[in-house]
Order: structure tokens, then sequence, then C-alpha cells
């Protein structure tokens, strides 16, 4: 098999398994090495071992390329691939068949650690029909959030994607955009116009008092552009960044606010976050608000992370017909176009 391929897939696997970061930027790497070779050039080097001596091939990796160079599937592969016929979730099976998209993910372009095709390529091995790219907006300069400027570059690049894919697959043009500290979001009205998802998120100042954050939160709500309220609690619950706990916040009025402004409650799907929880999805529910299931991806493989927020659906009895990420493209993007 192609050896840029066979690393790439790697690093997809070790991705969704949630490895250390460090093993997966070596696949990565070594994919980005040898894909700007010449594939003979790589087949000879691996043949006579000179491609041991590139700097970012290592043993593992070297083995991998030489595996694949020679044609066969390599074995640290085939036992990754083994280990993924194992669902992620035990639960949800029947929700998760029912996932045709996500509208959360993030790429290289703001703290994600992938190019967007390679974001998009991922997606469509999964088979969804649609993914949503909403990288950071630029309040969030630790996370290298984008300006409008790179904003509008990065529309050019999910345009180009689209004009080439023969799929049906759709990558749209998004964001997650910070939530102000005075309930505004974090772009320009002109630029929120042109994109198909808004996914508005706080990360800012989450030990605010509940009659503060409650007050942030609705004024995000009310925006027309807002179409998903990302991690509303914003806990952590393990993981290398620690712990934290959830925010304070009315969660009666800002529910009754989604469900007014037809604005989806996000059911993170990452692993330390698991937000909302459980009592959270039921008063959401109870209020009648839609659902968006999201993977929050930062890499290819987190991109099925999807899994575990089918999981959390399903154990709170959220029906499929209130999860915007069952609907087909055509009547999401008529739900999201609202007030446009």
């Amino acid at each position: 098999m192609d050896a840029v391929d066979a690393l790439n897939e790697i690093a997809f696997w070790l991705e969704r398994e949630l490895a250390p970061t460090f093993k997966i930027q070596a696949f990565r790497k070594a994919a980005g090495i040898i894909g700007a070779l010449d594939p003979d050039e790589v087949a000879a080097r691996a043949r006579n071992g000179r491609l041991k001596s590139m700097k970012g091939i290592g043993d593992r990796t070297f083995e991998v390329i030489r595996q694949a160079v020679d044609g066969g599937v390599p074995e640290y592969l085939e036992g990754l691939r083994q280990r993924g016929q194992q669902p992620l979730a035990k639960g949800g099976a029947e929700l998760r068949s029912a996932l045709r998209g996500d509208l959360h993910s993030h790429s290289d372009w703001s703290d994600g650690g992938s190019p967007i095709e390679l974001m998009a390529d991922a997606a469509r091995t999964l088979g969804r029909d649609y993914l949503a790219l909403t990288d950071h907006s630029p309040n969030l300069k630790i996370a290298n959030g984008l300006s409008a400027e790179r904003l509008t570059e990065q529309l050019d690049v999910v345009a180009g994607i689209n004009h080439d894919d023969g799929s049906g697959f759709r990558l749209l043009a998004g964001i997650e955009v910070d939530i102000l500290e005075n309930g505004t979001l974090d772009q320009s009205p002109d630029m929120l116009d042109r994109l198909d998802i808004v996914v508005a998120s706080v990360h800012s100042k989450l030990r605010s008092d509940r009659r503060t954050m409650t007050d942030r939160m609705l004024g995000a709500i009310s925006d027309p552009h807002t179409n998903v309220l990302g991690h509303c609690t914003g806990r952590l619950l393990q993981g290398s960044r620690g712990t934290r706990p959830q925010s304070e916040f009315d969660a009666q009025r800002v529910f009754a606010a989604c469900a007014e402004q037809g604005v989806a409650v996000e059911i993170n799907s990452r692993p330390e976050r698991q937000d909302p929880p459980g009592e959270l999805i039921q008063l959401a529910l109870a209020a009648g608000c839609l659902f968006s299931i999201d993977s929050d991806a930062h890499a290819p493989g987190q991109l099925d992370f999807l899994q575990y927020g089918a999981e959390r659906a399903a154990a709170n009895g959220v029906p499929t017909e209130r999860i915007v990420t069952t609907w087909p493209l055509d009547r999401l993007l008529e739900w999201s176009g609202r007030g446009k």
C-alpha cells in the first residue's frame, strides 16, 4: 500500500485511541517527510536503508514504510485495524448509525493538529455526509484564533475542497466563536453572514457568578448567527489539562432561550468534557431544545468520538429527530441559515 497512506492511517487509529501526542506526531511527521519525495525514491531509500538516516524517520516508521513499499499492509497498521473493529462506546449504536455529520472540528489553522484536507478525508472515510470546520475566533489567542483576514483565506480553501470533491461530501464553512464577556460574538456580523455554521462557546472567565454567566450566554443565543451552543458548562473531567468544575448559570433560562431561538445544545463528545452532564441534557430535553452531537475533533482520528456523544444522547433518551446532526444536508442548511 502507499506508505504515506499507511503512516497517516496509523496516526488516525492512534488519535482515536487517545494515544500520547508524541507517538501520533511521529507518524504524521514521517508522512509529511516522505510525502514530499518521489514514491520511487522513497521505495529505493527504504530498500537500501538510507531512509533510516533521514531526520524524522525512526525505527518504527521505517519499518512501516519498508513493509508498505514491499506491497503489504504493515504489521503495526494491521494490529491497529483489528483493535479498531471494536466500537469506542458500548451504547448508542442505533443513534450512531443515524448520524450524518458533525458541526464542530478544528484544523491546524487554529489549535488542531492536522491540515484541513486530512480532516475532510477522515470525515469521508468515516461515512460522514458533512463536516463543519470550526476553528477558533480571534479572541482565543492561545488557540491561534483566526482573524477576519485569515478566516477569509480559509473560506477559499473550503470552497476549493468542495469544488474538487466528487463524493457528495460537503465541508461546511464555520467557526467556533468566543462568547465575549458582554454576550456578543467574537467576529464581525459580515463575516458570520458568510458561514454555514456558527458554534458559540465560552472559553474565558468560566468561574464567573451565575447571573453574569447566564446573561453572557443569553446574549450569544439571541444573536441570529448562533446555531449551536458549544460545551455549555466548560467542565473538564480528565485529560492532560487536568479537571475543571462546570460553570454556574441558570440552565432553565438558557435552554428556554435555545428552544425559542432554534439554537441547538451541543452534546460534546470529547471524553474529557462529556458536556453537558446528564441532568442538564434532561433539562434541555424538557425545554424542547434541539441538540447537536459533535466531536470537537482536533485531529482526524478524533472525529470518531461521535460514538461517545451518541452513547450519552441515547442514555438520556434524546429523540433522533431532535438531533440536527442526523438531518440531511439540505434540511441542516435550511435550519442553520435562519435569520441570515
